[in-house]
């Protein structure tokens, strides 16, 4: 438990850990907004997203980290988001178990493919295979290197093995 309330939060996790979700819900609860690193890295249009350029992304990202409350979600491995990290009263890392996201994987494309849950993206079978091939990945790749980042002395840090409100307590 948490003595006092974060005004920045970083949430990390592979797909399909409930970064998201936890997001809204930490969003709502603590009345702070909260942002998507895939709409920070993409221009969202009815016609097709359009990737912004480094510098748009960065300075987009820059803008959301100066302000005073935020609540950043997305597990993207790339040096230009460890500035949200440095600048985070608290990163949550979404360490949801392997299977539970596979599931959830499948269940989100079916959902978003019969209209019934709103996607930023296409859902198509080439989606949910980079979705399946992310899921694998991070769990090789990214977790560890995250682990690793997360030991440093001077990182708030909390592991959440579910995204559910009864794992948490702010």
């Amino acid at each position: 438990m948490i003595g006092i309330i974060p005004n920045k939060i970083h949430i990390i996790g592979s797909v399909g850990s409930g970064k998201t979700t936890l997001a809204r819900n930490l969003s709502s609860k603590l009345s702070i907004p909260y942002y998507e690193l895939d709409n920070v890295v993409w221009k969202r249009h009815k016609s097709g997203d359009i990737r912004r350029t480094d510098e748009e992304r960065d300075e987009y990202l820059d803008k959301i980290i100066r302000s005073d409350r935020w609540i950043i979600e997305g597990a993207h491995n790339h040096i230009w988001v460890f500035k949200s990290f440095q600048n985070a009263d608290l990163i949550i890392f979404l360490d949801t178990p392997y299977m539970k996201r596979i599931i959830r994987i499948i269940k989100r494309f079916f959902l978003q493919k019969m209209g019934f849950e709103k996607a930023n993206y296409t859902p198509t079978i080439k989606m949910l295979i980079k979705m399946f091939e992310w899921n694998a990945g991070f769990e090789k790749q990214s977790k560890p290197m995250i682990l690793n980042m997360l030991r440093q002395d001077d990182i708030k840090f909390l592991i959440l093995k579910d995204n559910s409100s009864t794992s948490w307590k702010l």
